[in-house]
């Protein structure tokens, strides 16, 4: 064994062997992997191995498509078969709302680089005979789909790793990990020990054993699973080798691919089940498996053989229960941890044979690039904070687990794991009818339902019971003035002798003055978008940051890696500080019923900031609109937003005062063009093509990502942010539907909805730089059918931003 390796990756499962085998692609050789035992020993060997490209999410799809193109390349680099058997597959849809969502999704695939098709009943039969297609509307098939063999696709990986000069340690135990104060790790086996520079965390089921020894608690739990093998099917049996794709049928919940003369047939009962929650034995066997309780899986099994009924009369050759690791979303856990350096997840990996090659491409571009190559923050492990507790990650994983044949709407919100966390305005605005959606684990108000009707908003793909209600708030705010509960937005405190130094060279604008506000956008050293904040300047050594919330751990972890080690306080003070914004054209008249300090627009203009008293308490006030109205920004101690809210609908009852939720304010700030992280801005895009360079301070000095910016100014990325105007009637674009012009795919969307101010779906997106110049033959995706579209040169509101200057 050696004594001292660049990079340890502990867990000899596929997803462990991919991550080793890529650092040594990228160029890492002298690496090293441990394994308590075999070779996938722990969920990889009795997975299904079944991998397919489609997902909701286009980074992840990405990385799904790369993982697919792999099994070819690692099986000639390693001469090691991985048992691929690329039969196609099929996704059935047996209701009119699921084939609605497919039919859009198969637009999207576009988009993803995709290469899918629609079926109809006849045609799904004649890809697998098996089938009763009464009542099925049709399928989304992609040829690239299959299965491959478990254990020759983690022999591959580690056997290419291996020829690179990659070291791997079986049947040698972890027991302990420390840091040894000179930025590296002493990992201690039973075997000896070792020092790494970095310690890879993929230790699948023991992921939350092996993450205590530096002191984390990752948000994962094992789930027990159910598959089934049958005896041979004469009519499978007759069939050319390969010939049935892979099935997936939500509605009947059962996914099954051929398995030699029989079905592999799996479910995702409703009883989900988690497994060994006080954490996993070390001695649990490498071919061990947990009891079948067929009971549990009765009724999601007869539900399947109603639509394979050749399926149902088989015997059943061999019954699998094996538990793998779900997080509260299902998605993985990859990344540096925050807080802990050179320490890296790349746990919770549930579908590893469609991921495992894309999650190690990913951690390994980060640990050696400094960043992945494409937006991962979905499997991000900074996507979770302190609120997600032991029985929170329990109820979440049992919640996606049980619903994973269910159709996901996109403004629906799952109940599991809630509510988290509250804010103090949390039961006045229930009181006041509100529906909350979550964020971060915060209960955060969407919309204020009429009273007297239930505070619900009904899943739709269609625009949804909302829609009448969030009309009326915006009317209110445009009119005369409204009330929002902004307490989930970020909040940070930077202060301290060396914070301007710090921050000026961080943020790519420059530092407002104090007293001021500026819009400041985050750049990585390759020039791709980190963040999107707003800096307020209190004094000269004092400076709030306020940013989406959540992306707090995100944040957090790029300042803690930025800035440097003296001179610098950062504290994130989130839940410390409440947040309302006070919006509409009486907001002055408002907030200066609150106040002796002078809030006219000469003596508080725009993007001003003032400590004053607004009622009973001293809170920070800022004059900025995400809502193209105008609006002041207040915040204030938690414990005493409440008295602030109270104050702010006694003044505001003159003019009609309405709360607000964030449906509306993203109607609104569509029709202003203005875009948010996670839609129009990610790690995907960069300052030009998001015209965040116009908040870029080239002239400042050097700071993080110059080089790139103005390497893209002189070579302008070759599709820019756009927004749009489009003829939809009962729905909206919602994000990744391809946008046309004449006929040619031109770019994608990014966001969508309705704009209640300018009556008309407004799309933002992006779009070819060469479409720019011609306004006219634009088309916009909503639920899979093409819609005209116009191309908007200015904003869609008020234009020259009049208002918002009042």
């Amino acid at each position: 064994m050696k004594t001292h390796v660049r990079a340890i990756v502990i867990g000899g499962g596929v997803v462990g062997c991919s991550i080793l085998y890529h650092l040594t692609k990228l160029g890492w050789r002298d690496v090293a992997l441990i394994e308590r035992k075999e070779l996938t020993a722990g969920s990889s060997w009795h997975a299904a191995g079944g991998f397919h490209a489609l997902n909701s999410d286009p980074g992840i799809a990405a990385l799904q498509s790369y993982t697919i193109r792999l099994y070819e390349e690692i099986e000639k680099e390693s001469g090691q078969d991985v048992g691929m058997h690329m039969t196609g597959g099929i996704n059935i849809a047996a209701t009119r709302e699921r084939w609605d969502f497919l039919r859009a999704d198969q637009a999207r695939h576009q988009v993803l680089g995709l290469e899918t098709e629609l079926l109809g009943p006849s045609e799904i039969k004649e890809l697998c005979p098996l089938i009763d297609v009464s009542g099925v509307y049709g399928a989304i098939f992609d040829r690239h789909e299959g299965h491959v063999d478990p254990s020759g696709v983690t022999h591959a990986y580690a056997k290419a790793a291996r020829m690179a000069g990659a070291d791997i340690y079986r049947h040698t135990r972890v027991v302990d990990i420390k840091p040894t104060g000179r930025g590296t790790w002493r990992v201690i086996t039973d075997m000896g020990e070792i020092e790494a520079e970095h310690v890879v965390n993929a230790a699948g089921l023991w992921a939350r054993e092996v993450g205590e020894m530096v002191g984390v608690r990752h948000p994962l739990v094992p789930m027990e699973h159910h598959y089934l093998i049958t005896d041979d099917i004469p009519e499978v049996m007759a069939l050319e080798k390969d010939k049935l794709p892979l099935i997936l049928d939500l509605d009947a919940e059962i996914y099954m691919r051929q398995e030699r003369g029989g079905m592999l047939v799996g479910v995702y009962e409703k009883d989900a089940t988690p497994w060994a929650l006080s954490g996993t034995p070390w001695e649990y066997g490498e071919t061990e498996l947990l009891p079948p309780q067929l009971d549990r899986i009765g009724d999601a099994l007869v539900k399947g053989y109603e639509r394979f009924p050749a399926v149902a009369a088989a015997g059943i050759r061999r019954i699998v229960n094996g538990p793998f690791t779900f997080t509260p979303d299902g998605n993985p856990l990859i990344g540096p941890v925050p807080g802990v350096p050179n320490y890296w997840s790349a746990c919770g990996v549930m579908a590893g044979f469609a991921q495992g090659g894309g999650v190690g491409l990913s951690l390994a571009e980060w640990m050696i690039n400094g960043e992945p190559g494409t937006d991962v923050f979905a499997m991000d492990v900074a996507r979770f904070g302190s609120y997600a507790s032991e029985a929170y990650v329990v109820d979440k994983a049992r919640e996606f687990y049980s619903n994973r044949f269910l159709l996901a709407y996109p403004n629906e919100y799952w109940p599991a794991g809630r509510p988290a966390k509250v804010d103090p305005l949390y039961d006045a605005l229930k009181a006041r009818n509100a529906v909350f959606g979550v964020s971060y684990g915060l209960e955060t108000p969407l919309f204020f339902a009429p009273e007297g009707t239930e505070p619900v908003e009904t899943p739709s793909l269609k625009r949804s019971n909302a829609f009448d209600a969030v009309a009326q708030e915006v009317t209110r705010v445009r009119d005369s003035v409204g009330v929002l509960d902004a307490s989930s937005f970020a909040k940070y405190e930077v202060r301290g002798p060396r914070a301007a130094e710090a921050l000026d060279r961080i943020l790519a604008n420059k530092l407002p003055a104090v007293g001021r506000a500026r819009l400041e956008p985050l750049l990585s050293e390759s020039g791709r978008l980190m963040g999107d904040l707003t800096a307020m300047r209190l004094a000269d050594d004092h400076f709030m940051l306020f940013g989406s919330g959540y992306l707090q751990q995100w944040h957090s972890r790029w300042f803690e890696q930025h800035l440097p080690g003296d001179g610098v306080e950062f504290s994130n003070v989130t839940d410390a500080l409440g947040g309302l914004h006070i919006v509409g054209p009486q907001a002055r008249a408002v907030l200066q019923a609150l106040t002796r300090t002078d809030v006219s627009a000469g003596a508080f203009p725009n993007f001003a900031v003032r400590t004053l008293d607004v009622g009973l308490v001293p809170a920070l006030v800022a004059r900025m609109s995400l809502s193209g109205e105008l609006s002041y920004e207040i915040y204030a101690p938690a414990n005493q937003i409440r008295t602030i809210y109270g104050a702010i609908l006694e003044a505001g009852k003159a003019f009609g005062i309405v709360d607000f939720g964030i449906h509306a304010l993203n109607s609104m700030r569509l029709e202003k063009s203005i875009g948010i992280w996670s839609r129009e801005f990610s790690r995907d895009y960069s300052a030009g093509a998001s015209g965040l360079d116009r908040f870029v301070a080239f002239d400042k000095g050097d700071f993080i990502g110059r080089a790139a910016a103005l390497e893209e100014r002189e070579t302008p990325s070759a599709r820019v942010l756009a927004t749009f105007c489009v003829d939809a009637t009962d729905a909206d674009a919602a994000g990744y539907e391809p946008i046309w012009h004449k006929g040619q795919y031109a770019g994608f969307v990014t966001s969508g909805g309705y704009g209640h101010r300018v009556g008309h779906s407004i799309a933002m997106g992006y779009i070819d730089r060469t479409a720019l110049s011609d306004g006219e033959g634009f088309e916009v995706s909503v639920l899979g059918e093409r819609r005209r579209a116009s191309l908007l040169t200015e904003a869609a509101y008020d234009p020259t931003g009049s208002r918002a200057r009042a």
